[in-house]
């Protein structure tokens, strides 16, 4: 079973996977837990160019294939692996954040995208992806909390965050298998909302 995790920054969804892990361990599943872009030695050297904190300009082109290519070698090393031995696997992004953020984001076309992230995993999508969904204001609000340095993706304009988190919402109402979760509730009922959604599939 492979279930991913997708919203748009400061959503929970970290969160949220940590809970939904907690508890399919508690219930005694083998699980792998990884995140993108990274997750590799080879996608973590990526993700740090593709997410640095410094000025350096990124192509939009450039930005899809630096996030496809950390991927690649995700799914060949980790995904597929975990999957031919029977194990659960949890992601932090896959995909559809390819989709949200450098089509419906960035502008790059969504067939192009598609095709792409097709070269990439070999065609390996999630049986069921979890999108924590918040407003702009609350997603600005929480990275305001966190106090942290912002990477390149955070530090983008308003109207670019707002066109992630649209395509996020189009994604879910064109494809059965992303189920949006309302992030703006407690931890807990945002968590309890996840694993209703997963007792579909997990028994």
């Amino acid at each position: 079973m492979f279930i991913t995790f997708e919203g748009i920054e400061g959503s929970g969804k970290s969160t949220v996977m940590a809970a939904v892990e907690r508890a399919l361990r508690a219930q005694g599943h083998e699980l792998v837990v990884a995140r993108e872009p990274g997750g590799t030695p080879a996608g973590d050297a990526i993700r740090d160019v593709a997410l640095q904190h410094g000025g350096i300009a990124v192509h939009p082109l450039t930005e899809l294939l630096l996030m496809n290519a950390s991927r690649a070698q995700l799914v060949a090393d980790v995904v597929r692996p975990a999957l031919e031995r029977g194990d659960v696997v949890l992601c932090d992004r896959y995909v559809h954040s390819s989709l949200a953020y450098q089509g419906y984001g960035r502008g790059v076309p969504l067939d192009l995208v598609r095709s792409v992230c097709d070269a990439a995993t070999g065609g390996l999508m999630p049986d069921l992806t979890l999108l924590v969904d918040i407003s702009y204001e609350t997603s600005r609000a929480r990275l305001a909390a966190r106090g942290n340095g912002r990477d390149r993706l955070e530090r983008e304009e308003e109207v670019f965050h707002r066109r992630v988190r649209e395509g996020y919402l189009e994604l879910a109402s064109r494809d059965e298998r992303v189920v949006r979760i309302n992030g703006e509730r407690s931890p807990s009922e945002v968590a309890d909302a996840a694993l209703s959604a997963l007792s579909v599939i997990i028994a």
